[in-house]
């Protein structure tokens, strides 16, 4: 009987005993089926360290450790390396996780880890700190009052008291809770120690100061007694120089951590802090606060460490203070154990290798002991190597823990699994492996058969070391039974499979080699002879990678109408085609391949290494290496270049004009000074234009004198006393240099009216030529009157009238009236401008109710004259914002008469003095306009379609909102059948006949 026996220890722990005197009892043989789906215990959760705060309501503690195993496995806790009582009522177990009941510091802080178990071996959780945490409130006493001269800077020290853990937070009240300082550039409360920094104390900093300190671990919050702060007023406060009284110190930081450095100074003026890392950029991810006080690098990474500066500095001094910042990291697996099931007797080399900084050091343990330290090799295992196996990679930051479980197998060689072929197929003339595995532990031994004959190790047969059989040269003799025999300590098997052999695949029409020029089509031929008994196919490999016809079918198809060939057409064949192709033909049982090298003629391809010397204000000199002639010689090269002026790339003047195919340097001329260019290199064979070099870094040749004159000079008028000369101005590929601007030259001609002028170019090279000249007339003077009879009239709410007469200046060519409300400022006034012929002018959108200043000056191109006098007016009170209520539309003979009830004026609104009423037609804008003091109308029937009514109230302010109503001329009812229809339509109204 074939048994897959798998053997691992069975672990029995006697509870009453310490674990140094635990007793493994090994049983071996108990079968183990290879269905057997047992397994160690696997961590699916580990305790972590916990913080437990001691004014705590909740009473107990809960570490939690999991694990998944088959068996279920059985669990202990260990603190400070002894045994953690279960049996205490103190204590309880909860699946795998320790509960502590009422925790007491004295007895359970500590260092605390689990271990989980079953008949395959003990895993050793990772460890965790258990502390109590608290927060002392400030002592009871007062703090005395701080008394400091305004202009100086001072320190409030928080002082905070007895605290576990270090990771408190820090704020400071003013004057009473929740009203909390806020930090800027003169004020800043550190996070190191609580203190709370004033650059320079002003009058509005007297207040009494409480420092508020709270534990994020504890949730826990208090805050001292308040402090009074007194500044001391003083006549003129002194500048004094920048001191940096909050400074940081070197840090040793995990790398991912986010890091925080503080950098405070005291100074008159306040001192502006900046930071740098000494000879080295920032980190990317590096953040300063607004205030500058604090730099913070988030997930600090090893070659963020070095040597950081923050430097204060205001107008009497300056202040420096630098630190390092040290990264090193935690420990993290390069690689790591998993499980493993070897076969007994063989070796085994487990590599655990971790990285971090310092470097981890590496130990083992075995079932939950200690082990080993460093690489950890077994030779010639046994059953007693079985078990839960953990390596450990630790450093001075704390463990990493990888677990595996290693299960020694034993078994008797089975070819149950995986028995050999019935039949293997192989080619005459070739070679072939007959493979053979069977499962066994330990490794059998193997011999081979052919029918009776045993087979040894010769010229053209092998036994491999794992049971395969090689036969090389193979011949129609070698066809037959094949037994594979193995064995081993546990016992023995065979199996057997039959060789067929067949004609083998041969080549018979090879590809030739090739060469064409880019666009035309070339043709790879491939034929072969095989075995008529199987199947045939042509793979085509370029340069050593398959072609795939599915993605290539647009350059690459096949022939698939010849029989037994595999002839390959390449279309429109580019550059990129030119190679080596492989044509493959093979059948399940062998292959056989030929090549052929295609030749693909074309442009050049791009030249390299282009490099600018001698830059000079209108030429560069360039030299650039040979690219690929791509099997045409090279002719002649091209330098292009392209500037923020064009939009593309333009061929360049040269020296020599003509660049010869085999010359690699070349000038480009006439190019504009002071301007950014890029340069790149083009090739040129017969067959074409080549692909163009890697554009150059951009360069800017050397300035140099204007040579062009500003054109089309010009001007005249302007403000009184002034000339107003304008040009075209020079585009910027014109301007040759830096300090661009332009020189203005002008004289007087033919009387005071009159000026010759001309404009020329100049900058920091030198001047430029001067332009045509241009004979321009000079500005009118301003008028000097103000107008007089300046009158106001108030048309309603939101509109006035202005009149004036006229200035007797003929230069006038119009007036500009200013208008401001009272409320407003004078500089926020409106400006109204009207020609010269106007005596008056309208303002609307006015405010109502309001008070008004108005004032009119005469104008003319060179500006405005002096203003009259300050009219002041009031608008008059808004026109009423209720619409008239129309309450009935009643039909009387030819007439319709219409009825709204009184409009009410609000107390800051016009008083009504009657309606306006508009008859129009439905859809137009214009009808008859009636004006009445009535709170009635009438109106004549519409002769056909339908007219609207509009009403609204009138007032001194305006008109107000509208209300309207339909009606149509449609011919009305009869009284009697009116006298029906009105008690059902529900419609009250007033008749009249």
């Amino acid at each position: 009987m074939k048994m897959w026996l798998l053997f691992s220890p069975l672990l029995l722990v006697s509870f009453a005993s310490s674990l140094s005197e635990f007793t493994w009892h090994r049983r071996y043989g108990h079968g183990v089926s290879e269905e057997d789906k047992g397994f160690g215990p696997i961590f699916e959760e580990q305790p972590i360290n916990t913080i437990y705060p001691e004014e705590s309501l909740e009473g107990k503690v809960s570490l939690n450790c999991r694990a998944r195993a088959s068996p279920f496995p059985v669990y202990k806790w260990r603190m400070n390396n002894g045994d953690v009582d279960l049996t205490s009522d103190r204590y309880s177990m909860v699946g795998g996780n320790l509960v502590i009941n009422n925790p007491d510091k004295q007895k359970d802080a500590g260092v605390y880890y689990c271990l989980a178990s079953n008949n395959y071996g003990m895993v050793r959780s990772t460890e965790a700190t258990l502390s109590f945490g608290y927060l002392d409130p400030f002592p009871p006493e007062e703090r005395p009052e701080v008394r400091v001269k305004e202009g100086k800077g001072m320190v409030l020290l928080c002082d905070p008291p007895y605290h576990f853990p270090d990771d408190l937070s820090y704020r400071w009240l003013l004057n009473e809770f929740p009203v909390f300082i806020t930090m800027d550039k003169r004020r800043f409360v550190s996070q190191t120690n609580g203190n709370l920094y004033i650059a320079n104390v002003e009058s509005s900093d007297k207040g009494n100061y409480s420092c508020f300190v709270s534990s994020p671990s504890i949730t826990k919050s208090v805050f001292s007694k308040f402090i009074p702060l007194i500044p001391i007023p003083e006549r003129t406060t002194k500048p004094y120089p920048a001191d940096i009284v909050v400074q940081f110190k070197d840090v040793y930081a995990l790398m991912g951590q986010n890091v925080t450095l503080e950098c405070f100074a005291l100074g008159n003026p306040v001192p502006d802090i900046r930071w740098r890392k000494v000879l080295e950029p920032m980190p990317s991810t590096a953040e300063i606060s607004t205030s500058g006080a604090v730099l913070k690098i988030i997930n600090i990474q090893l070659e963020d460490e070095g040597l950081y500066e923050c430097e204060a500095e205001n107008i009497r001094g300056r202040d420096k203070h630098q630190a390092k910042i040290y990264v090193q990291a935690f420990p993290e697996w390069v690689e790591h154990i998993n499980d493993t099931e070897v076969d007994i007797g063989s070796d085994l080399y487990w590599p655990c290798v971790a990285t971090g900084k310092p470097i981890p050091t590496i130990r083992w343990l075995k079932n939950g002991y200690a082990y080993h330290r460093g690489e950890l090799r077994l030779y010639d295992v046994t059953f007693e190597n079985a078990g839960m196996y953990q390596c450990i990679a630790e450093n001075t930051h704390g463990a990493i823990y990888a677990n595996a479980e290693l299960k020694i197998l034993a078994l008797a060689p089975t070819f149950e699994m995986n028995p050999m072929k019935k039949k293997i197929l192989a080619a005459k003339g070739g070679r072939v492996i007959i493979e053979c595995k069977p499962k066994a532990a330990p490794k059998p031994k193997f011999s081979w058969s052919k029918g009776t004959e045993w087979l040894v190790n010769g010229s053209r047969i092998l036994i491999w070391e794992d049971g395969s059989l090689e036969i090389n040269n193979i011949t129609r003799s070698d066809g037959g039974v094949y037994t594979c025999f193995a064995e081993n300590n546990r016992g023995k098997a065979n199996s057997t499979g039959t060789l067929v052999i067949t004609d083998p695949t041969r080549i018979i029409l090879a590809p030739l080699n090739a060469d064409i020029t880019v666009g035309e089509n070339a043709t790879m031929q491939c034929a072969a002879s095989f075995d008529s008994a199987l199947d045939l196919t042509f793979v085509w490999s370029f340069n050593g990678y398959v072609i795939d016809f599915n993605k290539e079918n647009i350059h690459y198809q096949r022939n698939f109408m010849l029989d037994n060939n595999g002839e390959l057409l390449i279309r429109n064949a580019q550059l990129k085609h030119a190679g080596r192709y492989t044509c493959t033909a093979q059948t399940i049982v062998d292959n056989s391949s030929a090549s052929a090298d295609l030749v693909v003629r074309g442009p050049p391809g791009p030249p390299g290494g282009l490099r600018i010397e001698d830059v000079r204000a209108t030429s560069v000199a360039l030299t650039w290496s040979r690219g690929s002639d791509n099997h045409s010689p090279i002719s002649k090269y091209t330098i292009q270049t392209k500037t923020q002026l064009s939009d593309g790339w333009k061929d360049a003047k040269t020296d020599p004009p003509i660049i010869e195919g085999n010359m690699e340097a070349a000038k480009a001329v006439d190019l504009i000074p002071w301007m950014e260019y890029e340069f790149r290199v083009v090739a040129t064979n017969t067959l074409g234009l080549g692909e163009p070099s890697i554009p150059s870094n951009k360069i800017k040749t050397d300035g140099a004198a204007p040579n062009v004159a500003p054109s089309d000079v010009g001007g005249g008028g302007g403000s009184n006393r002034e000339l107003t000369i304008t040009w075209a101005p020079l585009s910027r590929e014109y301007h040759y240099g830096n300090n661009f601007g332009y020189i203005v030259a002008f004289k007087p001609f033919d009387g005071e009216e009159w000026k010759k002028v001309k404009v020329k170019a100049f900058n920091s090279k030198g001047d430029g030529p001067y332009s045509l000249i241009a004979v321009i007339n000079s500005a009118q003077d301003a008028p000097s009157e103000a107008p007089t009879e300046v009158g106001v009239k108030v048309l309603s709410s939101s509109e006035i009238s202005v009149h004036w007469k006229h200035v007797l200046e003929k230069i006038v060519e119009n007036y500009q009236i200013r208008y401001w409300a009272a409320h407003d400022k004078e500089a926020a006034a409106h400006r109204v401008q009207v020609s010269s012929q106007e005596y008056s002018a309208r303002l609307e959108n006015l405010l109502p109710d309001t008070q008004y200043f108005v004032e009119v000056g005469a104008c003319n191109s060179a500006g405005c004259g002096p203003s009259s006098d300050v009219i002041d007016t009031f608008t008059k009170k808004a026109p009423p914002s209720q619409p008239p209520r129309i309450i009935s539309s009643v039909r009387s003979g030819s007439r319709y008469i219409i009825t709204w009830d009184h409009v009410v004026a609000l107390s800051n609104e016009s008083t009504v003095t009657g309606y306006k009423v508009l008859y129009r037609p439905d859809g137009q804008h214009d009808g008859k306009l009636y004006s009445t003091h009535k709170h009635s109308i009438e109106v004549p029937i519409p002769r056909d379609g339908e007219y609207v009514v509009e009403v609204r109230a009138h007032s001194d302010g305006g008109d107000g909102v509208v209300s309207q109503v339909k009606i149509s001329g449609a011919s009305a009812p009869s009284p009697g059948l009116l006298g029906l229809l009105l008690p059902a339509l529900g419609v009250l109204v007033f008749l009249e006949f």
